[in-house]
């Protein structure tokens, strides 16, 4: 009979990749601990524990984003230092969310409580607010790592689920409930798409595993031996624009601006950002299945999808500036101009990781480092109108949403005034500011890559950009303050005017390290050498091409 020792050693073998899976997720494991302290505090019945919600959420994501740092990569992925390097951007970015969502929801009920001294744990949703939001970070963390089509599904979800409820209860008016409703169902509908997608890619490889190790079966190396195929095409495009729902990108993108507007400004920057990280992360991941060696030169991705994406990227940019031309809202304009950013990106992915040679010609990774600078951004215009309250009816504070509420700015306030002049400038793609890089980045590599004519699409729309854009500057530095302006006075919650400040210092101060971080992005899209494929070029010349396209 085998001996004790010897069965441990036999089970330990058969669990050792699931125990390598989880040297993988450490920063996912901090973050559901601190959620599930977080629900538990925010059911205290003394208010001081209850406000500690926000500070463990915040303590939580400095340690995920220390321990995505220290992520091993993951060696049989396209792009092993993807995950790691994505996690700490969304660690970063997510602590200035935590501290800009601060009294976003329970404020008028803690003003009753205080003064009845009565607390009811169902009617308190700090908890609940703060859990939710810390499981669409985890999702979004999960979802830069999946490597099987059940796993990117169930990250998704998770990203975006919590968001839907979140725009419900981040403020009391009915159009947050009703946004909250727009946002479900149309994020159901994206959902259904994407996972029958993902059912015909099961069915055209007979896996659900998007990647494995060299010798063992997966989608990637199904679809390199045997071709792409009519249902791997369909499912793949299908996967594509359920996916785009994330991203708000078209024809996914209708409920953007009714969302933005009806839920809480905090809330609409998380949107903003988490959401569609994660879509562009689950693009990455599929595209890479088929790989950027298609093509006459082997550089490209598939016709069929090229053009898809070609198409959605040039509708997304010329649909969300157009319609931001027309909006008298900040919330809606910002709306717009984030499906814009979408398509931006979506060149980025077209291009691919070109061939391997400048850093500028990667589009992959001016993908990942144009997120980085539009997370920060835009979470700093968001966060000047979240700074900005009125009293409101019923004795319910309002914040700042129309042009005419932020004239003046400068004038009234400086430091939120600048604040927004300088995220405004930023997303508009004003050197020597942060996102001017973000779009030079994208510039160059969709020229290496030889879409001229989308790179055209793109100098337009960010001409057009720069009409709204520019408003958004004039009306608080420039236009005189109004009576209806300094209705406005700035928030109690100090956390969110710093989270706003610092965004603002971030797309100066990072100019200073913008080289390096795009090394870093290059880092993180750089293939994997064991992930490589050998194919016989045109003409029998014989060439080893890795996934992403570089030839060496």
């Amino acid at each position: 009979m085998m001996s004790l020792a010897t069965q441990g050693m036999v089970l330990f073998a058969d669990a050792h990749p699931m125990v390598e899976k989880i040297t993988h997720l450490h920063a996912e494991i901090v973050l559901f601990i601190a959620t599930v302290v977080v629900m538990v505090l925010g059911l205290s019945h003394n208010a001081g524990m209850r406000r500690l919600c926000g500070g463990v959420s915040v303590v939580a994501l400095i340690v995920a984003g220390v321990l995505g740092a220290m992520t091993p990569d993951m060696a049989h992925m396209p792009m092993p230092g993807m995950s790691g390097f994505l996690k700490v951007v969304i660690a970063a970015v997510g602590v200035l969310l935590v501290l800009l969502i601060e009294g976003t929801v329970d404020r008028a009920y803690e003003n009753t409580v205080r003064k009845t001294g009565v607390f009811d744990g169902l009617r308190s949703t700090r908890g609940e607010f703060y859990a939710f939001m810390l499981f669409s970070l985890t999702g979004l963390m999960l979802t830069t790592g999946a490597d099987d089509l059940i796993w990117l599904f169930l990250a998704l979800e998770l990203t975006s689920l919590p968001t839907y409820v979140m725009v419900s209860i981040s403020t009391s008016r009915a159009r947050g409930q009703e946004a909250g409703v727009k946002y479900f169902f149309l994020g159901a509908m994206g959902a259904a798409m994407f996972l029958y997608g993902f059912a015909l890619l099961y069915g055209a490889s007979g896996t659900t595993v998007l990647f494995a190790p060299a010798g063992e079966v997966s989608i990637a190396s199904v679809f390199a031996s045997n071709g792409l195929g009519a249902m791997g095409m369909l499912g793949l495009v299908m996967a594509i624009i359920g996916v785009s729902f994330k991203i708000a990108a078209v024809p996914m993108h209708f409920y953007t601006a009714d969302v933005y507007e009806g839920a809480a400004s905090s809330v609409s920057a998380f949107l903003a950002f988490v959401p569609k990280l994660a879509g562009f992360a689950a693009l990455i991941l599929l595209l890479s299945t088929v790989g950027w060696t298609h093509g006459e030169l082997h550089d490209s991705l598939p016709d069929a999808v090229r053009i898809v994406l070609w198409v959605m990227a040039a509708m997304t940019m010329t649909v969300g500036n157009v319609l931001a031309i027309l909006q008298k809202s900040v919330k809606r304009m910002l709306a717009y101009s984030s499906i814009a950013h979408s398509g931006y990106m979506l060149v980025g992915l077209i291009a691919g990781p070109g061939n391997g040679g400048l850093l500028a010609g990667n589009g992959l990774a001016a993908v990942l480092f144009y997120m980085l600078c539009y997370g920060f951004m835009n979470l700093g215009a968001f966060g000047v109108l979240a700074s900005l309250e009125r009293a409101g009816m019923g004795g319910e504070s309002e914040e700042a949403e129309t042009f005419a509420d932020i004239r003046g700015l400068c004038a009234t306030n400086p430091l939120l005034g600048w604040t927004m002049v300088l995220c405004a400038l930023s997303l508009l793609g004003f050197p020597p500011l942060l996102g001017f890089f973000g779009k030079l980045f994208l510039f160059t590599s969709a020229i290496s890559a030889g879409e001229i004519l989308l790179v055209v699409v793109m100098g337009i729309n960010s001409a057009i950009a720069a009409f709204y854009y520019l408003r958004l500057v004039i009306a608080s530095f420039i236009d005189e303050p109004t009576a209806e302006s300094r209705a406005f006075g700035v928030t109690a919650f100090g956390s969110r005017v710093a989270a706003s400040a610092i965004s603002a210092a971030s797309v100066v101060v990072l100019v200073l390290a913008a080289s390096w971080l795009m090394g870093k992005t290059g880092d993180a899209v750089a293939p994997s050498p064991t992930q490589q494929v050998d194919l016989t070029a045109v003409d029998g010349i014989h060439a080893t091409i890795a996934p992403g396209g570089a030839e060496e």
